[in-house]
């Protein structure tokens, strides 16, 4: 939603609905290497056996047990977490973080009641 007030200054004000969702589990395989730098991650990382894993979840706070579940079913790497967005980017072999995404959807699925959207891969 866009204001503008009194100085004719434009406020942009974000919301999100109370719910259990996680409305976006996406993987991107093989990404070009400056992905990693703009985002702040490894730039260590073999670039040509890789992969970035982005979630977005809600509540915000799932995104602390999500990035334990994601490190500990897999072996990805933790890139970032935000438990105010609900924001998880995990990092590793396209097969890790194919797996840290899925198994992050499935607890919260089976165990927590949420509804998750498809993973999706790019």
């Amino acid at each position: 939603m866009e204001f503008y007030n009194n100085d004719n200054k434009q406020r942009i004000i974000q919301e999100i609905v109370p719910g259990k969702q996680i409305t976006l589990a996406h993987v991107i395989a093989n990404p070009d290497p400056i992905l990693y730098r703009k985002l702040g991650l490894n730039p260590d990382i073999d670039y040509s056996h890789s992969a970035i894993g982005v979630v977005t979840m809600s509540p915000a706070e799932y995104a602390i047990i999500a990035a334990d579940i994601a490190m500990k079913s897999s072996g990805a790497e933790l890139g970032f977490v935000d438990r105010f967005s609900g924001t998880l980017i995990i990092t590793g072999s396209v097969s890790q973080v194919e797996e840290a995404v899925n198994s992050v959807g499935e607890y919260a699925k089976q165990k927590l009641g949420f509804t998750v959207c498809e993973v999706t891969k790019t």
